[in-house]
């Protein structure tokens, strides 16, 4: 990611609106290349770099569930963030994932751009190719600022999207253990 080239670019963004070398502009492009290359850092993070090998043998058979990972994500079609919970559960096949790699996993990919669905998907396949699960299952809710900020600026909106892998799609028992999971411990 050249950030120069993002410098520039925001300059003739701002260059479009106002005069970007007016005192409170001056320094905008390039503190929004930073912000915008932290914001997209997840194109430099690959799975395994942020996994690193914190798979670990265990009998468990039972579901882990971890929730309310917060996440933050760029919309790809307007470049506004979209703020929200991700809800991951996993059912153990011989071995388990550190917790931590799970909220890693989350940002590797909401730190792209992304659509809500795309990253509900992409979570739910890359923890199940990691641990070869009996079943994975992801929900995430977010508010979308392009959603509140412009078109029909609906302020009190908010998108559930949901990923069923293995057991959670094919056994609704398994499903309604999840869910009801998620109900019961907020």
């Amino acid at each position: 990611m050249n950030e120069n080239n993002i410098e520039n670019s925001y300059h003739n963004l701002i260059s479009s609106v106002d005069n970007p070398l007016r005192p409170g502009l001056k320094d905008t492009p390039s503190r929004a290349a930073k912000a915008f290359r932290f914001l997209t850092q997840g194109y430099e993070k690959t799975i395994s770099q942020v996994v690193n090998d914190a798979l670990f043998p265990s009998d468990n058979s039972e579901m882990v569930v971890v929730q309310d990972i917060e996440m933050y994500s760029l919309c790809e079609h307007h470049l506004l963030p979209f703020i929200g919970r991700c809800h991951v559960a996993y059912i153990p096949n011989g071995k388990v994932i550190g917790l931590s790699k799970i909220a890693r996993i989350v940002d590797v990919y909401a730190r792209r751009l992304q659509i809500q669905e795309n990253l509900t998907t992409q979570i739910a396949e890359a923890i199940n190719e990691l641990t070869n699960a009996e079943g994975v299952a992801v929900i995430i809710e977010a508010k979308h600022l392009c959603m509140m900020m412009r078109g029909v600026e609906k302020q009190n909106s908010s998108m559930k999207t949901s990923a069923m892998l293995g057991v959670f799609r094919d056994n609704p028992a398994t499903r309604n253990e999840f869910l009801s999971l998620l109900k019961g411990i907020r």
